[in-house]
C-alpha cells in the first residue's frame, strides 16, 4: 500500500483507463483475472480488450496499493482450477473508484455544456 501519502482518494486521480474498468469488475462481485477480462470486454461491447501483461500488471499494482485484495478462499472449489486467483474490491479501492466516477461526471457534465456531449433527455 502506498505509504508516501495520506490516503486521500483524489490522490490516486485521474486512473488509467484499465485500473477504473478493473475496480468496476471487481465492485460487485469476486471475479478471477480471466472473469475480469470478459467482464470489462462484455461492458465496453468489445472495444477493450485487455492483454494478459495490461491486466495482471494492473492488479500487481492494485494489490500494492491497496485498492484490490487477493481472496484467500475459492468461491467454489469443486467447479474451479487451482491455478486462478480471485480478487475483490477494498473499502479503499471504492473510495478511490467513487471518487474517479465522480472526476469523470464532472468532465461528461463540462462537455455536455460545451456541446461535446449528448444533453441528457
Amino acid at each position: 500500500m502506498r505509504k508516501d501519502l495520506d490516503l486521500n482518494p483524489e490522490s490516486f486521480l485521474p486512473l488509467a483507463p484499465a485500473v477504473f474498468h478493473i475496480l468496476v469488475a471487481v465492485a460487485d462481485r469476486e471475479r478471477h483475472g480471466y472473469a475480469i477480462m470478459q467482464d470489462v470486454a462484455a461492458r465496453t461491447g468489445g472495444k477493450l480488450k485487455m492483454s494478459p501483461g495490461t491486466l495482471y500488471g494492473s492488479i500487481k499494482r492494485l494489490l500494492q496499493e491497496g485498492l484490490i485484495e487477493e481472496l484467500d478462499e475459492r468461491p467454489d472449489p469443486e467447479h474451479d482450477d487451482v491455478r486462478r486467483r480471485y480478487y475483490r474490491i477494498a473499502r479503499f479501492g471504492r473510495e478511490v473508484a467513487m471518487a474517479e466516477s465522480a472526476r469523470l461526471a464532472k468532465l461528461l457534465g463540462q462537455a455536455r455544456a460545451s456541446g461535446l456531449a449528448a444533453k441528457r433527455t
